[in-house]
């Protein structure tokens, strides 16, 4: 009974892991739970903790940074190498594939930025706050994606690709804001250092090297010289993902073509002598060819990103969660900084539906591009509200944003606040449009 109870439960995990939600689902609880410790009896072991240096001393010369630092510079990097191989796939595969495809939900992504960038920026206009007009720009793909997944059938299937599809658009434009904007003590030495290895990546593409190890050492590379040179380190991520060739190694058809005509025979041969679940050493060779075979005939982009994204998004992003949303609320909490909390909850909550309401609806009017026939704009409407969740990247450009301790803890509690209320507010919204569609096609029956 114990077994079968335990069995049932490894496969209840096993089941949730691989759900689209878990991600989101995770950093949530890691959200909350950074909050619970930072107002508690520990927290001062969880501020103390996040600041301590991790690296190597050399005598009186230390290379390393703090575990905060190590999180944010370092391991997110991997968090947007993985944005980057996701936007260069749906601009080859998928849904940003031609103009007329990927004009709907880029232009969405567009209005979702440039609204909720206004309402921040006219509001601490001439403030040291103007500078967080990026904050309430960003869209949170995994909450988003996590929330509308628990929604189920209450969703169009085209309205989840529609909000991927535009949280994946909205992740392109914030890296251009945190490249643009965000970018201090620049070094133009470092700058053209990094141009070069970037340029060695591009041609190593372009001569098809194959291989992913050079352009993963060429990355650290261009890491390091775009972390000196004052530029945000997650962008050389970005640029290193772009660069990651698409085609594999050898050709599928002849790879099978091999195991049908060679492997196959030799390894489905029975030896008539004896019969034993024994594999001899030519079975073997024959197996570890067809490993070693099936790596090459994969898509080097597909297989890095599958590499990676567990790593991503449950550990990366949960650990990001945990050591940035983490806000004591008490006297150190200052509501009256400028107008932060305001323009980032009017600008997450607000914002972001009326702009991709908007802009949605005068590119379907002006024909740049269709919207899709299985999508109302209610249901246009509801994911614009789903899109004001703006967790992850919205607290990472706060980090960036802010040099006042007491501004990025105010920024980061009102984007806990107005993710919230748009994920519950998207919810509810989408869950009533779904009843009456209901109760209509019941009564028209």
């Amino acid at each position: 009974m114990s077994c079968r109870c335990f069995t049932s439960i490894f496969n209840y995990f096993a089941l949730f892991f691989r759900s689209e939600a878990a991600g989101g689902i995770l950093l949530f609880v890691c959200a909350i739970l950074a909050m619970i410790v930072a107002n508690s009896p520990l927290s001062h072991y969880y501020f103390e903790f996040r600041e301590l240096d991790f690296g190597i001393k050399f005598g009186e010369y230390f290379i390393g940074m703090s575990l905060h630092h190590w999180l944010n510079d370092v391991f997110m990097s991997v968090f947007f190498l993985v944005v980057g191989l996701e936007i260069k796939r749906e601009f080859l595969f998928g849904e940003l594939v031609g103009f007329k495809k990927a004009a709907f939900p880029v232009l969405a992504a567009f209005g979702g930025m440039i609204f909720p960038g206004i309402i921040y920026f006219s509001l601490n206009i001439g403030t040291p706050s103007q500078n967080g007009f990026g904050i309430p720009m960003a869209t949170d793909i995994a909450f988003a994606l996590g929330v509308m997944m628990l929604l189920g059938k209450r969703v169009p299937a085209a309205l989840k690709v529609f909000l991927v599809t535009l949280a994946v658009a909205d992740d392109l434009g914030a890296i251009i804001v945190i490249g643009v904007f965000y970018t201090s003590n620049f070094s133009f030495a470092y700058f053209i250092a990094s141009i070069v290895i970037f340029g060695i990546l591009v041609l190593l593409n372009r001569k098809d090297v194959r291989s992913l190890t050079p352009y993963l050492i060429i990355g650290v590379f261009l890491w390091l010289t775009v972390h000196s040179a004052g530029i945000h380190a997650t962008i050389a991520a970005v640029a290193l993902a772009f660069t990651i060739p698409v085609k594999p190694k050898d050709d599928g058809k002849q790879f099978l073509g091999k195991v049908s005509s060679s492997f196959m025979p030799l390894f489905l041969a029975k030896d008539k002598e004896r019969d034993s679940i024994l594999l001899d050493h030519a079975q073997l060779d024959v197996l570890n060819s067809i490993i070693k075979g099936s790596k090459n005939v994969q898509n080097p982009l597909l297989r890095l990103e599958h590499a990676l994204q567990p790593w991503s998004n449950f550990l990366i992003m949960p650990l990001f969660g945990f050591a940035n949303a983490g806000v004591k609320i008490g006297e150190n909490i200052n509501f009256g900084v400028d107008h932060i909390m305001l323009g980032i909850i009017l600008g997450l909550v607000i914002g972001k539906p009326i702009g991709i309401l908007i802009f949605t609806f005068l590119c379907h009017k002006l024909n740049i591009a269709q919207k899709p026939s299985s999508v109302s704009w209610i249901n246009i409407l509801g994911a614009g509200m789903l899109a004001g969740i703006g967790f992850t990247m919205s607290i990472f450009v706060s980090n960036l944003a802010f040099s006042n301790p007491l501004s990025t803890d105010l920024s980061k509690l009102s984007i806990l606040i107005a993710s919230s209320l748009a994920g519950i507010l998207g919810s509810l919204f989408l869950i009533i449009e779904y009843k009456i569609e209901h109760r209509k096609k019941l009564s028209s029956k």
